[in-house]
């Protein structure tokens, strides 16, 4: 059975940010999937949202029914959360990239 993306996505953002290695080209590429990866769950928070207020008009909707619905937005944020601190580190640590590189560029110019 395959991980799913989610897992995948976060276990990958946190060994780029953690790999010295890393290539700026590496970076991008996984911040791109994070931003596609919020995207997705500002999605399902939004739909979440709306089946709330559909769920609260409705005086006959099965209380059971409504804390689903709220813990599985709760859960989302949850994600959303730690994605969105994910990529504030990822950001970082391509700033240290980029500062490394222009070092090493000034320092074998001679400057």
């Amino acid at each position: 059975m395959s991980e799913p993306l989610e897992f995948v996505l976060i276990s990958r953002l946190r060994e780029v940010i953690a790999d010295e290695a890393a290539s700026e080209r590496e970076l991008r590429d996984v911040r791109e999937q994070a931003e596609g990866w919020e995207r997705v769950l500002q999605g399902q928070i939004l739909a979440s949202e709306r089946r709330l207020r559909r769920l609260n008009g409705d005086p006959t909707s099965p209380l059971a029914e409504i804390a689903n619905e709220l813990r599985h937005v709760d859960a989302v944020r949850a994600e959303l959360v730690e994605l969105r601190s994910l990529v504030e580190d990822l950001d970082g640590r391509s700033r240290e990239l980029r500062t490394a590189w222009l070092l090493r560029q000034a320092e074998s110019s001679g400057t």
